[in-house]
């Protein structure tokens, strides 16, 4: 089947295909030119907006643009694969391959003779197995965990993989204590003025509070997003109370936004 009659299959079972054949259309002579253009640097920004985007639907529980939303993430991969079939480094076979034989070497309990049967111990395998491919057994411990990551969720990895070696807390108690260590070093830092050692006990609370919801089995980063939404919510609520007493937000006194902001605290 060629490129012009895949693009019009409505075969269920060639969409995929479908898919590289319309991205294939769309960056070649006669197609789009802002496709065309394209790099894998310049469209850094679009992977990581859909990514974000299709977590977000996740956790707002809304299923119905789920589907939508791993459509545009999908079509991140085909379009980075699609720019490295024409650069003749790889296709999206390659990397449909790749990923196949990465998780039947991974999974040995369930393709091979391995007889780990607990999620520990699968935990614990893969990562036995991923250290021996990349031929890190020699390196560091955390080397190039999460590399690339936004830094609350690498904080959370780097303490999850050191962890796996026995180096944490017993408890979550002092995970609490540690924070309140950390606080008391900022305000020390502040009261001396010191700004570079702000800079740096700021970033020691970051993470130990990002320790704490590792404790708590929370995603920091979801938690972010849930302190980010209330947030907005909240400031909304007080920018329509605002404007119901005839204030804008410009307008308005430091005071008057604190009242308008408690009021929101109840809705």
């Amino acid at each position: 089947m060629t490129d012009a009659e895949m693009i019009e299959s409505p075969d269920a079972g060639q969409q995929l295909a479908r898919l590289r054949a319309i991205m294939h259309r769309l960056r070649a002579p006669g197609g789009c030119p802002w496709d065309a253009e394209q790099t894998h640097e310049s469209i850094v920004p679009n992977l990581i907006e859909e990514a974000y985007e299709t977590v977000d639907t996740i956790q707002r529980g809304d299923h119905e643009h789920l589907k939508e939303e791993l459509g545009d993430l999908l079509l991140q991969v085909v379009f980075h694969s699609e720019i490295a079939e024409g650069a003749g480094r790889f296709t999206l076979d390659d990397v449909a391959r790749g990923i196949s034989e990465k998780l039947v070497r991974r999974h040995p309990h369930v393709f091979g003779e391995s007889e780990v049967a607990t999620t520990d111990g699968v935990l614990q395998q893969w990562d036995e197995i991923k250290r021996a491919e990349k031929g890190d057994e020699e390196k560091p411990y955390l080397h190039g965990v999460g590399k690339g990551l936004p830094g609350l969720i690498r904080a959370a990895k780097l303490q999850k993989k050191a962890a796996k070696v026995g180096f944490d807390w017993p408890e979550e108690y002092g995970v609490l204590a540690k924070i309140r260590e950390e606080l008391d070093e900022l305000q020390a830092a502040m009261d001396e003025q010191d700004f570079e050692a702000v800079s740096e006990e700021l970033g020691d609370l970051l993470f130990s509070v990002v320790n704490l919801a590792r404790f708590r089995k929370i995603d920091p980063e979801i938690l972010m997003a849930a302190a980010n939404t209330k947030f907005e919510k909240r400031f909304g609520e007080m920018e329509r109370d605002l404007k119901s007493a005839g204030l804008t937000l410009e307008a308005a006194t430091a005071a008057q936004m604190e009242a308008a902001w408690e009021a929101a605290k109840t809705c």
